[in-house]
């Protein structure tokens, strides 16, 4: 793999370049004296946080040595109190203090979900710290992590997110665990009517939430710096970090954000089955007693003496009640749009200018939404397959196809057809799976247009296109989740037979995270340059198997899925397209009389309005086909 050199001057110090794992250093002025969380004079600074206790206001605690030299692990430090019992449905509650010093190192229990092999409990809310820091005085920009499984599922101990290798690059990492599925997610109207809000539902999210702030009060202890950070998530994480970036609960709490994977435009059909598209409140507070339901519980008295292992069942679980116009359904257990954690919808929010004005890195994957290598045609479609969300497309016909596209197109449904042509089932599939692919890719290209509409910092995008190695290369291809390692740097040799290819990926794609989280800006000296987000230049930074801007799709195909996707709207109201995903558009859920609605609060300083429709031009970008 040749990488372009980047052409323009470095980023603005500090930068960081590959394989720089010395990581920053504060300097100390002559004379000072600095003291650590416990009061040791400086001269303890040139030892690890290892060597010795932590403060945080709970407690001390006590680190180990991570897998990189120099780097301290601090494992299930709690950030909030159990939530079993009387908490269970409520918002995190602070967790008692302790005496002496807690050692953290073995990982928190993880929230209950359907799993056989973790370790899981309602006292689960605790977070995982890495950090190559010698003292308090380091100051060092924060990641903290959030984990995918379409809310259902999910640990921040998963091996993938260790964070080892960025906390060698200067960065301190943090890893987190919410609630999860009914747990996480529901709503009655029972706790609607506990809460002084008048809401109920969000409870994942407000962990999200106590855990920044516990970042925000006790990072410094550990090195960090808690004016720079940032949020990063992939899948239902990347949805979260979306979420927490809309929320005015978290204003302040983060600078940036990163999201791997399902961030889309509010418009695209596609989002209809995903878990990050949002329930509205009112549906929301009538599925919470029909589930109740299903356990004998007809109060809420009664659900909370259940046990634990009685909630495990969410990841099974689909709403009926959203029509995709297909047998694929987002999951049951979801966000809502409460009109306190999250006040409106997403496009409501885009309009209003109302998120939380943070820069942005967000980008999909060649492999996922359903897309395969179409050298996996064939196994594919000798291997059952659920139909569900992500289902590839090999087993659609020639039928199927085009009563697909008129069911999501419209009345633009001949111009889909014309443009993905089809005569056969095999002709049919391999349309599905280009279509999709370039959907992902306008997709996202068009939210970050809405984004930057209303927010006053720089946009990153990526498409990752790189096929990881092992026994399933030729068939999964780049698939969801497979950049994590790459963007972490963790290529566990017990896992895979990783090339020196992929050993320059990994480095290359830490270093841009940690070059991002640092500064706002992934490029630094010896990166292929990553240009940001132009409203008026429809591309998309490819990374892993090549690197360079690459357009979203072809002319005249993305012509048409821009007009798809922007007009879906005005093709439901005349009765003609799909319906709305529910959560992301006009919907604004504005609480409980007298707490109101957000509305705009800043005028767009970085970058000039676009104009309604993107420039298609085949001169403006790289030309290299579909991937």
């Amino acid at each position: 793999m040749n990488a372009p050199e980047n052409s323009r001057p470095p980023a603005p110090q500090p930068e960081l370049r590959r394989r720089d794992f010395l990581g920053r250093t504060a300097g100390v002025a002559a004379g000072a004296v600095l003291l650590d969380t416990l009061g040791a004079p400086a001269s303890s600074a040139a030892q690890p946080l290892a060597s010795r206790p932590v403060r945080t206001e709970s407690g001390l605690v006590s680190g180990v040595p991570a897998a990189v030299s120099g780097v301290t692990v601090f494992r299930g430090i709690p950030y909030a109190a159990s939530t079993a019992g009387k908490n269970r449905w409520r918002p995190p509650q602070p967790v008692p203090s302790w005496k002496g010093v807690r050692k953290a190192d073995t990982f928190g229990d993880a929230p209950p979900q359907a799993s056989t092999t973790l370790t899981m409990s309602e006292d689960c809310l605790n977070l995982n710290i890495w950090t190559s820091a010698r003292s308090a005085g380091d100051r060092r920009p924060v990641y903290v992590w959030l984990y995918g499984g379409g809310f259902s599922a999910g640990t921040g101990s998963d091996p993938s997110f260790d964070g080892s290798v960025l906390a060698g690059k200067g960065v301190v990492v943090v890893t987190i665990n919410y609630r999860l599925g009914a747990l996480g997610f529901l709503a009655t109207p029972e706790l609607s009517a506990e809460s002084q809000h008048g809401v109920s539902g969000n409870y994942g999210l407000l962990d999200q939430i106590a855990a920044l702030k516990w970042v925000r009060h006790n990072i410094a202890a550990f090195g960090g710096d808690p004016g720079e950070v940032t949020v990063g998530g992939q899948s239902a994480g990347a949805g979260s970090t979306d979420m927490l970036s809309m929320s005015p609960l978290a204003t302040g709490l983060f600078k940036r954000s990163v999201a791997e994977s399902q961030v889309r435009y509010p418009s695209d059909p596609e989002l209809r089955y995903l878990g990050v598209s949002l329930r509205e409140m009112d549906t929301a507070l009538q599925q919470g007693p029909a589930y109740g339901a299903t356990k004998g519980a007809a109060t809420l008295a009664e659900l909370r003496a259940l046990t634990w292992q009685d909630f495990t069942d969410g990841a099974s679980l689909k709403d009926e009640t959203v029509d995709t116009k297909s047998v694929a359904k987002p999951p049951l257990f979801r966000p809502v749009v409460d009109g306190w954690v999250l006040p409106a919808g997403y496009l409501t929010t885009y309009e209003d200018r109302a998120q939380n004005d943070v820069w942005y890195l967000a980008g999909n994957n060649l492999d996922e939404s359903g897309a395969v290598p179409e050298t996996a045609f064939d196994y594919w479609r000798a291997t059952p397959y659920p139909d569900r969300p992500g289902a590839p497309p090999v087993h659609v016909t020639l039928d199927d196809y085009v009563s697909a596209a008129r069911q999501k197109f419209g009345t633009m449904a001949d111009e889909f057809l014309a443009l993905y042509p089809a005569t056969t089932d095999g002709e049919a599939a391999l349309a599905s799976n280009n279509a999709i692919r370039d959907n992902s890719r306008v997709s996202t290209y068009l939210w970050g247009k809405a984004w930057t509409k209303g927010a006053d910092r720089p946009v990153y995008t990526y498409f990752w296109t790189h096929r990881p190695p092992g026994p399933d290369h030729d068939i999964r291809g780049a698939y969801h989740g497979s950049e994590i390692v790459y963007f972490f740097g963790n290529l566990n040799p017990a896992t895979q037979g990783w090339t020196d290819q992929d050993h320059e990926i990994a480095d290359t794609m830490s270093s841009y995270l940690a070059n991002y989280i640092t500064t706002g800006d992934p490029n630094g000296h010896g990166l292929p340059r990553w240009p940001a987000y132009s409203p008026s230049s429809p591309t998309v930074m490819e990374v892993g198997e090549s690197y360079g801007p690459m357009r979203v799709a072809p002319p005249r195909e993305g012509r048409l899925l821009e007009a798809v996707l922007r007009h879906t709207g005005r093709l439901v109201a005349n009765g003609s397209g799909p319906p709305p995903a529910p959560g992301t558009g006009g919907t604004r859920h504005c609480g409980p009389p007298g707490k109101g609605c957000r509305r705009d609060r800043r005028p767009t300083k970085w970058m000039s309005r676009a104009k309604a429709g993107i420039a298609w031009s085949p001169a403006s970008m790289r030309s290299t086909g579909r991937p």
